[in-house]
């Protein structure tokens, strides 16, 4: 993939989304002019309710090599992303008032979904290894809680990722205390040469998780496709809405598109560029980050869009990003992702947006607001 866009505008570090210049338009195109080539017209209908059983035999065969785990076509549904996987979720399985889990720090915009359905959020800390496994089990005894939302892999905010040992824990947990767990796993695929452990709906005995993948990440946005993958039963929940009786298997076409771009190969090749370039573009900016601003501290990603960065404790994110922001650049205050407060002394960068110079000239923009932030 070749780099040549660049801009001397704004720069905006919360901006969690590929450039346009890493999208791959000439491999949906063969992909497209490939399922249209087929002339099933079924792809233009309301579609089964889980999806298209071939384009989910063909998401199979994907996920069960680039997982290197195994997966079957009754173990997925097709969804409209993670965000509408979500909100389902929220609608099957919870109603106004109920309690959820979320890990602290967690992603900004899930809050949201579930502030929509009035729910009260708890939420667990979590450290270099992922969810506190510990702190879960004290609160379980204290809350009855509908599901618990986790990101496994490469967190969005923190890039953290959860050790194996604590992903056999929490499927023990998640079935003696009966709690369903919604692993939001969309960084999953995108690691920098070495993969996390298995997503969580693969392991023994997660009858009760739904491990939740999308192909905004790894092929673009505008797709709005993604795939549910947990036990039959709690597919059977989701598939049997009321918007997914009414409106038929969410986007047919789309996923005709993506099944053929999977059967010609090119998914594979586009994620293995893009995980390509993000590496280098997360080392880019985290050099960067090492000589213009060394009073912020970091661990440099192992895969994902972001890295979460601490600033020195006399300086608050949110006070900082108002001197940033008259200087060109914008970011993430830590206080975002968070629905009580906290961490504003944190700050969440995306690299997956820009190309090299620009990441540079971010941070060096980054480095004369703190200089001058009050």
């Amino acid at each position: 993939m070749t780099e040549t866009f660049f801009t001397t505008g704004p720069i905006d570090f919360g901006n969690g989304q590929p450039a346009d210049a890493l999208l791959p338009l000439d491999s949906l195109r063969q992909a497209a002019e490939h399922a249209l080539a087929q002339g099933d017209v079924t792809m233009l209908q309301y579609g089964a309710n889980a999806g298209d059983k071939g384009v989910r035999a063909s998401l199979a065969h994907f996920l069960t090599r680039r997982y290197g785990m195994p997966v079957t076509a009754g173990q997925l549904m097709v969804s409209a992303g993670i965000s509408q996987a979500l909100d389902l979720v929220c609608t099957r399985f919870t109603k106004p008032g109920d309690t959820i889990f979320v890990e602290e720090p967690t992603y900004f915009l899930a809050l949201d979904v579930f502030r929509d359905h009035g729910l009260t959020v708890v939420g667990i800390p979590i450290d270099g290894d992922g969810l506190r496994t510990d702190v879960l089990r004290d609160a379980l005894t204290r809350h009855r809680a509908a599901f618990l939302y986790t990101i496994p892999s490469f967190q969005n905010p923190s890039a953290a990722t959860m050790s194996a040992a604590r992903r056999e824990e929490l499927i023990a947990l998640s079935g003696e205390y009966e709690l369903l767990v919604v692993a939001d796993e969309v960084y999953q695929l995108l690691d920098f040469g070495v993969a996390p452990p298995p997503p969580l709906a693969t392991y023994a005995g997660a009858d009760r998780v739904l491990s939740l993948g999308s192909f905004s990440k790894i092929c673009a946005p505008g797709l709005r496709l993604g795939w549910i993958h947990g036990a039959p039963p709690l597919l059977e929940a989701l598939a049997h809405s009321g918007v997914v009786e009414s409106g038929g298997g969410l986007n047919p076409f789309a996923s005709s598109v993506m099944k053929s771009l999977i059967d010609l190969g090119l998914a594979d090749r586009v994620l293995d560029d893009l995980r390509s370039v993000h590496a280098h573009h997360a080392s880019v900016l985290c050099e960067a980050l090492r000589v213009h601003v060394p009073r912020a501290t970091f661990v440099e990603p192992r895969g994902g869009y972001f890295v979460w960065l601490e600033l020195p404790h006399d300086l608050t994110a949110t006070a900082l990003l108002k001197t940033a922001t008259k200087l060109g650049v914008t970011f993430h205050p830590g206080s975002r992702f968070v629905s009580g407060g906290g961490f504003p002394h944190a700050a969440r960068l995306s690299f997956a947006h820009y190309d090299e110079r620009e990441l540079v000239e971010g941070v060096q923009r980054l480095a004369r607001a703190m200089s001058t932030s009050p």
